[in-house]
């Protein structure tokens, strides 16, 4: 086709290195069109009375976004920001630039994937292609030692199986040259009024982390470098975990401003230089756990949760204002370590892995509360949520996920609630 254009849909994919999909869209046109759609879904209520997307998540998002936007302008183009739903929006588009395809990167979770739905039986009346990429995990699908139906549901075998007999790919370079369709006008990055906040009642406390590929990459960099540091005060190779390590790299992730690709090898690269080291084994045991929850819904779908009356449960839960739940929301459980971890997830939009554990715990087994009331808010609050990890997480914490109960890597209760009871307040280990 002559002169060949190709819409590059982004979306949780914020970056320029590892991006096959940008990659192979560069390669198989004469000039792309890169889209980011403003969808007002993620900024509605939910039936939890809790926001889809809080104000510190969308800060960031407007972070992530503006940071595309300047890589491309170095580049001698842009992003074209679009306010609205992109089934309502995309056909204007293309019919306006002529598009003889779309790219963009499939989602797992069901309100994502519905929307990739709409898209694409929309396209479909164009007669035109929707071309779906998977660029969110460490492992391609293809790479994997079974198919996405024989993937093992308990983790310690799929972390196995994986482990030894699937690969790492390389990355895919950043573009050092990209012909983009012309355009005059390219929008405007909206305001978090913009996107229906007010900043009056809407607290922003300091964020723990600013979005963007380029922010990303340099905390990778720092990172790593103080791993470094430390292993070279030790004498042994397997130097010991640090207190309250957090690698903190999960919102970079959420967004696709780094790719896991990228953190692996280059954990990969620091271990050769300096030897192995815990808080690098913790690195890629998150990421392991990433690709793990979001292949259980490729799986499963909504079947991953295994509670046979889910809808009738939350809609009992959400019935009525429990006064327990809104005090494990605004921290004030006169538990100590519930009551700091839920302060710090609503201040910053940030806490560790096993404080998430924590406050899980006694929101669904001490409280007696249903699980995905608690998830609902940790999606409007958490920078770094995704939704396979967040109510994957939640899943097991309340004992219905698919994960063997006797699995090593499980949700361990007692242990949970021992802490608890303890009120521990020594800072928490890695996320």
């Amino acid at each position: 086709m002559k002169n060949k254009k190709i819409l590059v849909w982004f979306r949780n994919d914020l970056r320029l290195h590892d991006n096959e999909m940008l990659v192979e869209a560069i390669a198989k046109s004469d000039s792309i069109l890169p889209v980011y759609f403003f969808d007002p879904r993620y900024f509605e209520n939910t039936r939890f009375e809790t926001a889809k997307t809080g104000v510190l998540r969308s800060m960031f998002l407007l972070e992530s976004i503006l940071s595309l936007r300047k890589a491309f302008q170095q580049l001698g183009g842009d992003i074209l920001l679009v306010q609205g739903k992109p089934e309502d929006k995309i056909r204007e588009l293309v019919t306006q630039f002529e598009i003889a395809e779309v790219y963009h990167h499939r989602e797992v979770g069901p309100e994502e994937t519905e929307i990739s739905g709409h898209v694409e039986d929309l396209l479909w009346t164009l007669k035109i292609n929707l071309k779906h990429f998977i660029g969110h995990t460490l492992y391609n699908k293809e790479d994997l030692p079974f198919p996405i139906k024989d993937i093992p549901d308990v983790f310690a075998q799929f972390k196995k199986k994986t482990e030894r007999d699937a690969i790492v790919k390389s990355c895919f370079l950043a573009p050092e040259h990209i012909d983009f369709v012309v355009h005059t006008s390219w929008g405007e990055l909206p305001s978090l009024k913009d996107l229906g906040f007010d900043l009056n009642t809407d607290t922003i406390a300091e964020q723990y982390a600013v979005g963007g590929e380029e922010a990303g990459l340099l905390h990778l960099k720092s990172l790593l470098a103080a791993d470094a540091d430390i292993y070279l005060k030790h004498s042994t190779k397997h130097t010991p975990e640090k207190p309250g390590f957090s690698s903190r790299l999960s919102a970079w992730l959420a967004f696709g401003c780094l790719s896991p690709r990228m953190v692996y090898w280059k954990v990969k690269e620091a271990e050769g230089i300096f030897g192995l080291n815990a808080n690098f084994n913790q690195v890629l045991l998150g990421l392991l756990w990433r690709d793990y929850f979001r292949f259980m819904f490729k799986k499963h779908g909504i079947a991953f949760f295994q509670e046979r009356d889910l809808e009738k449960d939350i809609l009992d839960a959400t019935e009525f204002v429990n006064p327990a739940l809104e005090k494990w929301k605004t921290g004030q459980t006169e538990n100590p370590i519930v009551d700091r971890y839920m302060y710090d997830l609503n201040t910053t939009g940030f806490i560790p892995h096993t404080g998430r554990l924590l406050v899980a715990t006694y929101l669904v087994h001490v409280l007696k509360i249903h699980w995905t009331c608690g998830a609902a808010y940790f999606e409007e609050k958490l920078i770094d949520y995704a939704p396979a990890s967040n109510w994957g997480n939640w899943a097991s914490v309340a004992g219905i996920g698919k994960d063997d109960a006797k699995s090593k890597n499980t949700f361990d209760l007692s242990k949970q609630i021992k802490i608890l009871d303890v009120a521990i307040s020594d800072s928490p280990s890695f996320a």
